[in-house]
């Protein structure tokens, strides 16, 4: 099992702020599954319009850490590291189950395993937890695609 911090995770996502949503990996075995956290703060920049009174991290943006986290394993198992011709993009999004609101000062465990690889398309099966406490799951299809 292999542990990133930060300074890793940003050679294998060419997200940046204000979008990168994977803080650290604590696990990850190539080809099969990884657990990494995304740090949820009041200081994230769509808390003030989600919603003002309320603020709650939109469940699109809890699927997309799920999406980053299979993205650094997908990039990981294939020995590789995003480039600028190409771009790792969702090619679906299945039985996206939201359980409980995420909130500011929460911390979101991201499990991705991946459940099969076809043709260029990965499959895999996402749960983003807080406190041991499931708050989302979805199924992702994901693909790699030339630009250039």
């Amino acid at each position: 099992m292999t542990s990133m911090d930060i300074h890793e995770i940003l050679n294998y996502l060419p997200h940046r702020y204000p979008f990168l949503l994977v803080d650290r990996v604590v696990a990850l075995e190539e080809g099969k599954e990884i657990t990494a956290i995304k740090n949820v703060t009041i200081n994230e920049p769509f808390f003030p319009g989600h919603f003002t009174y309320h603020p709650v991290m939109p469940g699109v943006l809890v699927v997309e850490a799920m999406a980053q986290a299979a993205a650094i394993l997908s990039f990981k198992t294939m020995g590789r590291r995003p480039s600028d011709d190409s771009v790792y993009y969702f090619a679906g999004i299945d039985n996206v189950r939201f359980k409980r609101p995420v909130s500011p000062g929460d911390q979101l465990l991201l499990q991705v395993k991946i459940d099969r690889i076809v043709r260029g398309i990965w499959k895999y099966s996402g749960r983003a937890l807080v406190d041991d406490s499931l708050v989302a799951e979805a199924e992702l299809l994901c693909t790699l695609k030339m630009i250039k």
